[in-house]
């Protein structure tokens, strides 16, 4: 057992911690201020530095490193803001790896070397107004005529729908109840009877965009199909790496806001000294570095467990659950010993407080992770549905 990133790895890591300094702090502010994503010219230069697809098969055009190493470079950016790593975020932990793992090899073809290049974003629509926890109650459907699949339904809470260039949607594909009934296809935004509804106002995430996908007989090709009606589990079995990408989203934003506040700590003074001199401060700074630690330790273990495949259910849960508690509590720690300073929009630690909230919801809330979490423990799923 070794706890030491290997040579390349920090290689990755202090490339990627570079680029995030020097390149993504004026596209964070950006993209707060204006809640547009970074722009199609930043994801070519994030591409360019191989950052994108770095865990996805190099026959695809990525890097084929592992999940690992993709995870120690998207710390390193979600480190300056939740908008400035999604693009990558998306690319070596989001639907795609749906597409890499289970989609046909036409489809593989077509889609991952077009993500690794930055040339298009790929987002999941699961979520709908009547099923968001309780995903197996979807209703979109997907109904094969001949060589076409036509699909009808409403998905809600899509992050990235509002600008990305095609959809993995989860629908119903047979009239089999439940898990067995579901399946995935892939959709592009131009597609005719393809809607978006309203960007929603967020209490943070700008410059992400989220919207409702709305499908109204959309058709598509056969071809366009992941996984057919009965696929749920391997779906997310992909989703449980999504996890592990959200958990480390927060292991960043907790990541920048000790950094940036462990130097305002040894800068600030009062009564005539740097706040770092009070006991109260130290405290609170060690506290914080203990949390951050562990939820990499939870992180990294549920991935390289995984070697190259996908992380169990217990151990990304694991993740994720730590995480999006671990990093509500760090940033708020953040702000109060920052004060004042750390209330105003100007220094950036409110916007980390208000971006650390959404990660508990996405991805399966705190609660649900626990859920799954006891369900690994005992060896049984929980019916959560009234008799």
């Amino acid at each position: 057992m070794d706890f030491q990133l290997s040579e390349e790895q920090q290689q990755f890591k202090d490339a990627a911690k570079r680029y995030a300094d020097e390149q993504m702090v004026a596209v964070a502010t950006e993209c707060e201020e204006s809640n547009v994503p970074p722009s199609v010219e930043v994801r070519h230069a994030l591409a360019e530095q191989g950052f994108f697809g770095m865990n996805i098969a190099e026959e695809y055009g990525g890097l084929g490193r592992s999940n690992l190493d993709a995870i120690i470079v998207l710390e390193q950016f979600a480190r300056i803001s939740t908008a400035a790593a999604w693009p990558i975020f998306e690319s070596v932990v989001g639907p795609i790896k749906a597409i890499e793992n289970f989609a046909p090899e036409e489809l593989r073809q077509r889609i991952l070397p077009k993500v690794c290049t930055g040339d298009i974003q790929v987002s999941i629509c699961i979520s709908e107004p009547d099923a968001g926890t309780a995903a197996t109650d979807l209703k979109t459907r997907a109904v094969t005529k001949g060589d076409e699949i036509i699909v009808n339904g409403q998905k809600r809470w899509t992050s990235g729908g509002a600008h990305a260039d095609g959809y993995v949607v989860y629908c119903r594909m047979s009239d089999q109840p439940g898990a067995k009934g579901i399946g995935a296809v892939y959709v592009e935004k131009d597609t005719p009877g393809l809607n978006l509804g309203k960007h929603e106002s967020l209490m943070g995430w700008r410059g992400i965009g989220h919207c409702d996908v709305i499908f109204d007989d959309v058709r598509i090709p056969i071809e366009n199909q992941i996984v057919p009606a009965g696929g749920f589990r391997q779906l997310m079995q992909a989703f449980d790496l999504e996890r592990c990408g959200n958990a480390t989203m927060c292991l960043g934003l907790a990541l920048g806001a000790l950094e940036q506040v462990t130097e305002y700590v040894q800068e600030r003074e009062q009564f005539g000294k740097p706040i770092i001199d009070f006991q109260a401060v130290q405290l609170r700074l060690a506290e914080m570095s203990m949390q951050v630690d562990a939820s990499r330790l939870l992180i990294y273990r549920a991935v390289f467990n995984a070697s190259k495949g996908l992380p169990s259910i217990l151990e990304s849960s694991t993740a994720k659950c730590f995480a999006n508690e671990m990093v509500r509590t760090v940033t708020a720690h953040a702000l109060q010993v920052m004060g004042g300073y750390g209330f105003a929009k100007e220094y950036g630690m409110e916007q980390r407080v208000r971006d650390a909230f959404g990660w508990g919801l996405a991805g399966g809330t705190i609660d649900v992770q626990k859920t799954n979490i006891a369900s690994a423990i005992v060896g049984r799923r929980f019916n959560q549905r009234a008799k």
